[in-house]
């Protein structure tokens, strides 16, 4: 099986909705997927995604499925609540509430407990928020999503009494993204949120690897792909990225 982790088009976060580029980048990725074989669509319930999603779902004549817990991750924080958090999100805009997972190099790679599987869940920054009950609830949602299309969680891999080839389209985000990657490979979410960066539109790909009858893992086969942005013509976004270098005050820090 086939399942493809998509994120929205470049957002307008104050409308919940797309930038004209967003728009743009959306129309693209619709004449790509107008030739993916998609069993069945899913989208986050929020504005960004859906908007993103209806561009492929009008040219193939399609309904996708709204899941809940496909929602943007949302976990926040308030550092100056404590004194151990105060910088590890940065001297800016340290006064207001922040995604919890947007905190400085300096700080999470300097506390090894941030690296492991489950040693995020013990952190203060987890234990200031909800973020291990969101995390629940994302894994939960993935694993009865995989069982209804024949993938059931067993210990870190899944079990199949068939494997299929189905290929499944989920519209949603960045931080949620690195969530059911981190569930799915057994590793910190705070790794994949530091390490990857998935260009808004961007396809990650996932197949399922069945070497022992019954016994499947998922592998990665395209990591944030943008090829339909390149071949349109079209440059890819800077949301979701931080500051290539420190004094670019016009980009985020």
């Amino acid at each position: 099986m086939k399942l493809l982790l998509i994120r929205h088009g470049d957002p307008d976060y104050t409308i919940d909705s797309l930038t004209e580029k967003g728009h743009r980048e959306a129309q693209l990725l619709a004449e790509k997927m107008k030739n993916v074989p998609v069993k069945d669509f899913y989208v986050s319930p929020l504005g960004r995604a859906r908007a993103t999603a209806d561009y492929t779902l009008k040219k193939v004549g399609r309904k996708a499925t709204v899941l809940d817990w496909m929602e943007e991750f949302p976990a926040f924080l308030n550092p100056q609540e404590s004194q151990g958090l105060k910088n590890a999100y940065g001297t800016h805009k340290n006064n207001q509430n922040r995604v919890i997972w947007d905190m400085v190099p300096e700080y999470w790679t300097n506390h090894p407990e941030f690296c492991t599987k489950d040693g995020w869940r013990s952190t203060e920054a987890a234990q200031m928020s909800n973020m291990p009950t969101l995390y629940d609830r994302v894994a939960k949602g993935l694993d009865e999503l995989l069982a209804s299309h024949g993938y059931h969680r067993e210990g870190n891999m899944y079990r199949t009494e068939k494997g299929n080839e189905d290929t499944i389209a989920l519209y949603c985000h960045f931080g949620v993204s690195c969530v059911m990657l981190s569930y799915l490979w057994g590793i910190s979410p705070f790794i994949l949120w530091h390490s990857l960066m998935m260009a808004p539109t961007s396809v990650t790909e996932l197949v399922t690897e069945e070497r022992e009858e019954g016994k499947v893992f998922f592998r990665a086969t395209r990591i944030g792909d943008i090829s339909h942005l390149y071949a349109g013509g079209e440059e890819p976004a800077f949301a979701g990225r931080f500051c290539e270098t420190y004094d670019k005050w016009e980009e985020r820090h």
